[in-house]
């Protein structure tokens, strides 16, 4: 087992959040209507993707009814169905919907990860659970070497790419980065940040974000990586 699957399985058993714990829990417990039939994952989503990505995602963390049902990151939810469309239009992944973990979903030259890895009430994160999910996706970042993309999806994943970043000693900036869709800063020479909103029904259902604003990002994305300098 290489150090990026002994990480997952950590993450997989992660309970130092009290209130996501009980939450999830009762999320899987309980259910809803029209997943009744579901058998919940209710535990953290880990990140996945292809070792080698050149493309990392930072999001928020998982729905209570998609990845807390399908124990996958935007599987199962609407926000799924937007963001894999557009990964595979460009060549991010081999399918362009992803259900369950069973689908035969691969990204390619991805990966996926979140600021937090348990569904949180109302979709709201306390500061101190952003805290405790940290060091997972430093240890991510820092074991998945090839990365030239970092696109951080909502201002809470936008956040939290540019604070690990900051923490390895990446880059640094006098003044915060300021988050809005499309807007790219080069933290070193091989290693870019865009920020893109989120996928999110809030924002999707009420066009802040349409479906080629958010193709622009990993068009984008595309073509950073093809332009990239070579690994040493």
């Amino acid at each position: 087992m290489g150090r990026l699957e002994e990480l997952q399985e950590r993450v997989v058993r992660c309970k130092k959040c009290p209130r996501l714990v009980a939450w999830r829990a009762k999320v899987a417990r309980e259910k809803t209507k029209r997943f009744a039939d579901w058998q919940y994952w209710g535990k953290p989503n880990p990140g996945f993707g292809d070792p080698k990505a050149r493309l990392v995602l930072v999001g928020l963390a998982p729905a209570a009814h998609g990845g807390n049902r399908t124990g996958r990151m935007f599987t199962g939810d609407r926000s799924g169905d937007w963001l894999y469309r557009s990964l595979f239009k460009f060549g991010f992944a081999n399918q362009p919907i992803s259900f369950s973990r069973e689908d035969g979903l691969e990204l390619l030259d991805c990966y996926i990860t979140a600021t937090c890895r348990c569904a949180p009430p109302k979709n709201r994160l306390l500061p101190s659970e952003i805290r405790n999910c940290r060091p997972f996706l430093l240890e991510e970042l820092r074991l998945l070497r090839n990365v030239r993309v970092l696109v951080g999806l909502g201002k809470v994943g936008f956040d939290a790419a540019l604070n690990a970043a900051q923490e390895h000693g990446w880059t640094s900036f006098r003044r915060k980065p300021r988050f809005a869709h499309g807007t790219e800063y080069q933290l070193t020479e091989k290693l870019t940040l865009i920020a893109s909103f989120h996928p999110s029904q809030q924002n999707t259902f009420t066009g802040r974000l349409t479906e080629p604003m958010l193709d622009s990002i990993f068009k984008r994305a595309r073509t950073l990586i093809k332009n990239a300098p070579s690994q040493p």
